[in-house]
């Protein structure tokens, strides 16, 4: 971001705010450190330093995230949560150098102790059952201790763990003919912008079973050529060809425009009115049960949504899929289902992804994007595009036009504003932080009211598209004010510094 030192900090795209908001806490002195799963929407290099930092960081850490390089390489111990229950895994032995592999070791242990339990529990109450089924002149002089023990164990429940089930995505695929995906001499640049290429001359050859990964910098291009093999943009030069057998799938970050007053069965049935038994099925296999399936898209958590939108991705039975940073509120459970798929999967697979482990798991050869437009296939995969990287200067992308149109995810949200800021006092910087953080209370509060309005709404569908709505503009609204409070906080410890 060296050129963008001036830029005002309100004007920034999210990822960009993330990154001023990290610079700002990792520049003080801190004795511990709490981070809420940091790497979302970095890139590699970002992800690179942070981990290193973090690895020399002497103070106390605390770190919530999916991406299992860093987890290994920055942490001493993993807590899992279970069902309100905490299990600490330190590292040793076999898996002396992965606290996720300790975690995974564990689970797997405590899993398969749980089902000898209820084998010993279930052979048990098949005894203890036929005594109590002899005959009633028994049943009187059996002693009452004896009869509640029994009684007991035959109405225990086995202790099932968080997920029964693991999450299925045994989804077929239409077939793939011969011929797949030519991206022959692309070159594109955004309409009104001072002519910068984003993507120049890339050449490529997609055939059945090609597993593709796509590593950059932000703004580099990465989701911009996702969305031109797509279709959803056309390039300036070259040309895309697709097989006439080609069917593609595009998982993008973004998620699709779905109606946030719908409910998950709703989108699931699609034009078909109302869910079939095999979509309510298929909503089970991806731990929509129950109440769930009745629940508004507005109400459901980012990583299930993200869970809905992969079902809603699969069930289409592409042959080609484009995942762009799939990773990104996916928990670890569906990471893993994700992955043993992707394995076995006929198609093709395109991955744009800053998770080192997915993309190590999931593709066969990596392409770079540099920043300059250019696009080439890099040896020794993922690790070896980083070691360039670290052995040579990072091309920084030229500065976006202020009028460029934003892409799709790699180009800035908002116009970035590069005249000076007008510089502001600490004591007014504590004032609009303080305006701010009442802000947030209040619409806490607010969200809280409505969130107990929704779950009174009952059948009143009028009621209920409204408090979803209200409850959307109220998120909506509280996202803003804290991106405010973050840059807010960034200008402050810079000011005080």
């Amino acid at each position: 971001m060296g050129d963008m030192l001036d830029a005002r900090t309100d004007a920034l795209s999210g990822g960009q705010t993330k990154r001023v908001a990290l610079a700002a806490l990792l520049s003080g002195e801190w004795e511990a450190l709490i981070l809420d799963e940091p790497t979302n929407h970095l890139d590699l290099d970002a992800i690179r330093f942070l981990e290193e930092w973090l690895a020399a960081y002497t103070g106390g850490l605390l770190l919530v995230t999916h991406d299992r390089h860093v987890l290994d390489r920055v942490t001493t111990k993993v807590v899992e949560i279970d069902r309100g229950k905490a299990y600490v895994h330190v590292p040793s032995g076999v898996n002396a150098g992965s606290g996720y592999a300790a975690y995974l070791a564990a689970r797997i242990e405590r899993e398969e102790q749980a089902a000898t339990d209820e084998q010993v529990r279930k052979n048990a109450a098949r005894k203890e059952l036929a005594w109590l089924r002899r005959g009633a002149p028994a049943r009187s002089t059996k002693p009452k201790a004896r009869v509640d023990a029994a009684k007991e164990i035959v109405s225990r429940r086995a202790q099932q763990p968080a997920r029964a089930d693991e999450l299925d995505l045994s989804f077929g695929s239409q077939r793939l003919g011969n011929k797949g995906v030519e991206i022959e001499g692309v070159g594109f640049s955004w309409p009104g912008g001072d002519g910068r290429m984003v993507l120049r001359d890339v050449t490529h050859s997609l055939e059945p079973g090609d597993r593709l990964g796509i590593v950059g910098a932000n703004v580099a291009g990465k989701s911009t050529l996702l969305e031109i093999i797509a279709g959803r943009l056309e390039p300036v030069s070259g040309r895309v060809e697709r097989g006439r057998t080609v069917r593609i799938g595009y998982y993008d970050q973004l998620g699709r425009d779905l109606d946030l007053t719908m409910r998950v069965r709703d989108a699931v049935a699609g034009d078909k009115g109302a869910p079939s038994v095999e979509d309510v099925n298929l909503m089970k296999r991806f731990w929509f049960d129950g109440d769930a399936q009745f629940a508004p898209i507005g109400m459901l958590s980012g990583g299930e949504r993200r869970r809905l939108q992969l079902l809603l991705t699969l069930v289409e039975q592409p042959n080609v899929l484009l995942l762009d940073e799939p990773t990104n509120d996916l928990d670890l459970d569906t990471l893993r289902a994700l992955e043993d798929y992707l394995d076995d999967w006929p198609g093709i697979v395109v991955v744009v992804s800053h998770d080192r482990t997915f993309l190590d798991r999931t593709v066969s050869e990596v392409m770079a994007l540099d920043g300059d437009g250019t696009a080439r296939l890099v040896r020794h995969g993922v690790a070896g595009w980083l070691q360039e990287r670290a052995a040579a200067p990072v091309v920084q992308p030229s500065k976006p036009s202020p009028t460029a149109a934003p892409a799709a995810t790699d180009a800035p949200k908002g116009k970035v504003k590069t005249a000076p800021v007008t510089k502001q006092s600490p004591s007014t910087l504590r004032r609009l932080i303080g305006q701010a953080e009442k802000k947030m209370e209040q619409l806490n509060a607010r969200k809280d009211d409505l969130t107990a309005q929704l779950s009174s709404a009952g059948a009143d569908h009028a009621a209920l598209a409204q408090v979803t709505t209200d409850l959307a503009a109220v998120q909506a609204d509280l996202a803003s004010t804290e991106d405010e409070w973050l840059a807010l906080s960034a200008q402050l410890e810079i000011a005080e510094g």
